[in-house]
């Protein structure tokens, strides 16, 4: 548990949850441009649960501890392109946006990233019209090193450099 919220590792029970939370296109347009239909939902928590077995890393859900409720996921993995950096990410559901959650659940994946090696960088993805997570990240020292079309996507790219 991290400042009100509980982050739990997804297991393969959870694939209902999971399909639902990326089904919204408005939730999703940043992050694949429209929700996933069930089976991009499934390859991508096929995926997930891969990354899982890892002990301390993965993908987790996330909830308020006090009411239960769902509020969205957060990723703390290795980089795919660099496995000597942390990826950082975190999808919320949009009745919990504009309320700090972003924050916290960011804090409490740096914390983690700290906790694992803290002279690992992070990085985060965004899409770079997502102004609130730029902002988000930024407020964390993460700095801008990409911008542009990576795999057809546009991509924005910002590092935590912790080693400096």
């Amino acid at each position: 548990m991290y400042d009100g919220l509980k982050f739990e590792k997804y297991t393969s029970e959870d694939f209902l949850l999971f399909k639902e939370l990326v089904k919204d296109d408005e939730l999703m347009r940043y992050i694949s441009g429209k929700g996933l239909t069930a089976e991009e939902a499934q390859k991508k928590f096929d995926s997930i649960l891969e990354i899982n077995k890892e002990a301390k890393l993965g993908y987790f859900k996330v909830y308020d501890a006090e009411t239960k409720a769902f509020i969205g996921d957060c990723k703390l993995v290795e980089y795919r392109k660099d496995a000597s950096v942390f990826e950082i990410g975190y999808l919320i559901q949009k009745q919990f946006w504009q309320k700090g959650i972003g924050s916290r659940i960011c804090e409490a994946m740096l914390k983690l990233a700290h906790n694992l090696d803290s002279d690992k960088d992070v990085v985060g993805i965004i899409d770079p019209e997502n102004d609130a997570s730029r902002k988000l990240l930024m407020k964390f020292g993460f700095k801008s090193f990409f911008v542009g079309i990576e795999e057809g996507i546009a991509t924005e790219k910002l590092i935590l450099i912790r080693t400096e």
